[in-house]
């Protein structure tokens, strides 16, 4: 495949699959509660009917209300390109990718931080504060898992990560890869505000973490924050396909497999939220620690076996 029918491919997976995901979601939720639920494309007519909308801004808040839900969509648009998606190779990809994929989601973050700031509310400013409080666990989570990948390579990079994986190896040999396929699961649910840690469907102030943060946002601006939601956990889903599963030098091949794994992710997803309650607050750092737990077993098993 030529490089600009693969960058065409890659910028077209980010900017009309991950709304997808959402669908498959609810309507795995709606079935294993007996309920017809909502049409699978739903989450495309939402964001089609908020950007027909105009946006409402109060006069209390600043161009950083406006800016926030632009930069961190375009920040996770622009980790979207260091991600390989169908392939091992990604169109931005350089040695230290891994790096600049973490540093915007968490630039993406603090946007949405600083805009629910700026609005003076305090139920927002409540949530800023949570998600500060709970990002300080996923993030290391993150990093230590992104190092357990990139161990086997040598290299910090996906691409680099990506190639040096073998899925031959037999047993204590995926044992690394296994745990942090596992703990980047648990980051996956905590990082997209999904059940147990939050509830992206509830309404009361007082136990949303994410949801609350984007309360006064509408129309285009609100569509923006849908999206990057939804790009967001396709991404932290592309990471953990890439981890449990090889991909060939196809492209073609590759999206199939991709397609596959996250539509299979989705569906994990939407039955863990249907057997699991949402935890109390007080019990979310010890779910993140939990998954940071994880991450160090695999980070001990790829030294273990090294010293063998």
């Amino acid at each position: 495949m030529s490089p600009p029918l693969a960058l065409a491919l890659h910028a077209a997976l980010l900017a009309g699959l991950p709304p997808l995901m959402l669908g498959v979601i609810a309507r795995t939720k709606a079935w294993a509660a007996g309920r017809r639920g909502p049409p699978l494309l739903q989450p495309y007519h939402d964001l089609a009917r908020l950007l027909r909308k105009g946006a409402v801004y109060s006069r209390t808040t600043t161009a950083i209300f406006a800016a926030g839900p632009i930069v961190s969509l375009a920040a996770l648009l622009t980790a979207g390109l260091l991600t390989p998606l169908a392939t091992n190779h990604a169109p931005l990809g350089f040695m230290g990718d891994i790096v600049a994929f973490g540093c915007l989601l968490a630039l993406a973050r603090f946007m949405t931080m600083a805009a629910a700031l700026d609005t003076g509310s305090s139920f927002e400013g409540l949530g800023a504060s949570r998600e500060a409080t709970f990002s300080a666990l996923t993030e290391p989570t993150l990093f230590l898992i992104l190092a357990v990948l990139c161990l086997p390579a040598g290299s910090p990079s996906f691409e680099g990560a990506w190639n040096a994986v073998s899925w031959t190896a037999p047993g204590l040999a995926r044992a690394p890869l296994l745990a942090a396929a596992a703990a980047l699961f648990l980051v996956l649910l905590a990082e997209n505000s999904r059940i147990p840690v939050d509830d992206p469907t509830t309404h009361l102030e007082l136990t949303m973490i994410h949801e609350v943060m984007v309360l006064d946002h509408s129309g285009p601006d609100f569509a923006f924050i849908l999206h990057a939601a939804a790009l967001k956990l396709f991404l932290f889903g592309g990471l953990l396909i890439h981890a449990v599963l090889p991909f060939p030098g196809d492209p073609w091949a590759g999206l199939a497999i991709l397609l596959a794994g996250q539509l299979a992710l989705a569906v994990l997803v939407g039955t863990v939220e249907s057997v699991m309650a949402r935890l109390r607050l007080v019990q979310v750092p010890q779910f993140l620690i939990g998954g940071f737990a994880v991450a160090v077993v695999g980070l001990v098993a790829h030294f273990y076996r090294i010293g063998r």
